[in-house]
């Protein structure tokens, strides 16, 4: 596991950013932490890495949204969910061609793949937070060792 201190939004970004300049095909990054924790702000950098150049917003009350970059990426928030998202068909996109970015994943820990990167974000202060990087997976964990902020 991997501790990684932001004082403020932009080395958030910085940080997310870099992750989605090496990002895969089928990368799952889980996303957990309290409200207002950053969660949705790390993936608007994650995006910007990625390609993505449309406005990225928490799809809280959509489940899902999907936007286009370098590879697709599958922006979900299950917060509403509790345990049901194999009825839904997450696993397709869990198990896609492009990125999933799963907020608050632990409330559907069942369907996700054994492999993924794993963040928990903590506040610490007003914009500063902690990131927890746990890598599962030699993908996910050759990417944290090539971290250099």
């Amino acid at each position: 596991m991997i501790e990684l201190e932001m004082a403020n939004l932009e080395e958030t970004t910085a940080l997310a950013m870099t992750l989605g300049h090496q990002a895969f095909a089928g990368m799952v990054i889980t996303l957990d932490g309290d409200l207002g924790a950053g969660k949705t702000a790390f993936t608007q950098g994650f995006a910007k890495g990625l390609g993505v150049t449309r406005n990225v917003n928490s799809p809280t009350f959509t489940i899902m949204k999907v936007y286009s970059g370098r590879l697709p990426l599958y922006h979900m928030d299950v917060y509403r969910l509790e345990g049901s998202g194999d009825d839904i068909g997450l696993e397709e996109y869990l198990n896609g061609d492009g990125v999933a970015v799963v907020e608050w994943s632990e409330l559907i820990a069942d369907v996700l793949p054994p492999e993924r990167l794993v963040i928990t974000i903590e506040r610490t202060g007003d914009d500063a937070r902690r990131f927890r990087l746990e890598p599962i997976g030699e993908a996910y964990i050759k990417i944290c060792e090539g971290l250099s902020l």
